[in-house]
């Protein structure tokens, strides 16, 4: 299941609901994705277990905790958008 949300400032692109658990996507089009106070309010309000940010770069790696970003081909060669 997804779906798109906004709820008491808490906008993010995309949630899945996966086993019981919610995940939140972001898409950016800048190359250096940074945290933004609405992925703060998405983790906080709508209790995401991980958000993951899609962005036209090359490189994986960590924004937070929760927080990831992958690149945009990942999805192209069906690797796991959330990794463990």
């Amino acid at each position: 299941m997804f779906f798109w949300a906004t709820h008491r400032g808490a906008e993010i692109d995309l949630i899945l609901s996966l086993g019981g658990r919610m995940y939140g996507v972001e898409c950016k089009r800048t190359g250096a994705p940074r945290m933004t106070p609405s992925m703060h309010n998405a983790i906080d309000d709508i209790g995401l277990e991980r958000v993951a940010v899609i962005y036209p770069g090359q490189k994986r790696y960590r924004l937070a905790e929760q927080v990831e970003v992958v690149p945009l081909q990942t999805l192209a060669f069906a690797e796991p958008l959330f990794s463990r």
